[in-house]
């Protein structure tokens, strides 16, 4: 397979899902990300008054989301109901949402404000599914007024739910539920291990989320809830996350997966009828190669539990981080190139403030960084180690600690890579520095513009936002009499 060198990078043409399978006649992850940052200064995205802006690859995104409907589709039984839902949290921006909805993705949302988002985008209820571990009963109300999917955190929160819609283990055997449209389920901590990032880890022994179900008694506990309510119809477990492995996720699948089988024999019928199997994909950030892929999971889950995928079950996936992140960009300017101790520092106004995870553990959350000049193209020369530092005022605002990269001058550009997933939306506002603006691109070599054209997805916060955010509006507030 041909392939092409950016930057420092040999990235093969078409690894990344694109339409080009090596011919050339639409550009591979790389090369669309060079002519978009070359055209970000072209077009003025970038600038002295707007010195950091976030980019997403419109193609990836697609391509990502079509490679997750194609590796659950090889491997589920012909007629088998599947749904992918988004996990918001992972970029919770509108359009991002409205995209991933066009290719045929749904949401699974964690609050009222991604719920709110969710349907801002036209996400619809059947699509849509509510995780948290702390609903208020309201959040529950409206949920079910919609009809969107609930899982279940706790027997505390079950109880709300059994409440809300006036049937439970208290109401008789074999009662039912009003017109409830909601699937119904709980979630599960198969508590099968941790990865390497412990606060990622949400299969542990003391995780925080959902039922513990090897804890004394709980099993036990779990097979009754059911049996108690007719109208549980759904299984709910999250074991994966960045940095953990995927035999590990698939083992918490598996494990999920038997206490179905397990309730189902007890009801004497297919009370479960789907299983949600989370999401969780680690992602690769040491290259731009996406591995693992979605297709090498789905093919795993097939061989650690053939019955899982058999048919008689429906499915939901929610993934996030794997769909976002090899395809955002933060690109910002080198406002100072200073020195000390005799290591070159760049100064740029990306730091904290998007790159939150990385600057507090940059052991757990490294980023590549590739160096642009003045112009958008890509540097040259030889790699010299140093800091590229952020805007926030601390020691540790750095999104590269000593990192060898052609040597930045004042005016050069800085891209952060893999910044699509919990970098730029989600955003610190530490030193009160603004939310970067945030736009969408398609690359089409030769097309008019540069062959690049942009769209905002969100724009960026102004001063007088961040005022008002801050109170702008209540200055004496505080000014009280004694």
């Amino acid at each position: 397979m041909a392939s092409v060198q950016h930057n420092g990078r040999t990235t093969p043409h078409g690894t990344d899902g694109s339409a080009d399978g090596g011919t050339g006649t639409v550009p591979g992850a790389a090369a669309r990300r060079d002519l978009a940052v070359r055209a970000a200064v072209a077009q003025g995205l970038i600038s002295e008054s707007e010195p950091v802006v976030a980019l997403l690859d419109v193609a990836g995104i697609r391509a990502s989301a079509a490679a997750l409907r194609t590796a659950f589709d090889e491997v589920t039984a012909p007629g088998t109901a599947v749904l992918h839902a988004f996990a918001v949290k992972a970029a919770p921006l509108v359009a991002v949402v409205r995209l991933l909805g066009e290719q045929g993705i749904g949401a699974e949302v964690a609050s009222p404000g991604e719920l709110a988002l969710a349907r801002a985008a036209g996400v619809r209820p059947e699509h849509t599914v509510l995780d948290s571990p702390a609903k208020t009963t309201a959040e529950l109300r409206e949920a079910l007024a919609l009809g969107i999917a609930v899982n279940a955190d706790n027997p505390q929160e079950l109880a709300r739910i059994d409440a809300l819609i006036g049937s439970g283990p208290g109401s008789g055997p074999g009662s039912r539920p009003g017109p409830v449209a909601s699937p119904l389920g709980l979630r599960i901590n198969a508590q099968v291990g941790g990865g390497s990032i412990g606060a990622l880890s949400t299969a542990t022994a003391t995780s925080k989320f959902g039922i513990a179900l090897r804890d004394e008694g709980a099993r036990a506990w779990v097979v009754q809830a059911y049996l108690d309510r007719p109208w549980l119809t759904r299984l709910h477990t999250h074991s994966g996350s960045q940095g953990v492995p995927l035999e590990r996720m698939a083992e918490g699948v598996r494990t999920v997966y038997e206490l179905a089988e397990e309730i189902n024999a007890a009801a004497g019928r297919r009370q479960i009828d789907t299983l949600d199997i989370g999401g969780g994909l680690p992602v690769n950030f040491t290259s731009d190669e996406e591995t693992p892929t979605y297709a090498a999971y789905a093919r795993l889950l097939r061989e650690t539990v053939p019955g899982l995928l058999d048919g008689r079950y429906g499915l939901v996936t929610e993934f996030g981080r794997s769909l976002l992140a090899k395809h955002g960009t933060v690109l910002t300017r080198v406002e100072y190139a200073k020195s000390a101790g005799g290591r070159p520092i760049a100064v740029t106004h990306a730091g904290a403030q998007v790159a939150t995870r990385t600057v507090y553990d940059p052991a757990s959350w490294p980023l590549r960084i590739a160096a642009y000049d003045a112009g958008g193209r890509p540097k040259t020369g030889p790699a010299v180690a140093q800091d590229i530092a952020g805007p926030a005022c601390f020691a540790g605002d750095l999104l590269a600690e000593n990192r060898p990269v052609p040597l930045l001058e004042q005016g050069d550009l800085v891209a952060a890579l893999d910044t699509g997933a919990y970098y730029f939306s989600n955003h610190y506002a530490y030193n009160s520095l603004a939310r970067p603006g945030v736009f969408g691109f398609v690359a089409a070599p030769g097309a008019a513009g540069g062959g690049v054209r942009f769209a905002t997805v969100r724009a960026a916060q102004t001063v007088a936002e961040i005022v008002s955010e801050s109170g702008g509006g209540h200055a004496d507030a505080l000014l009280l009499d004694d």
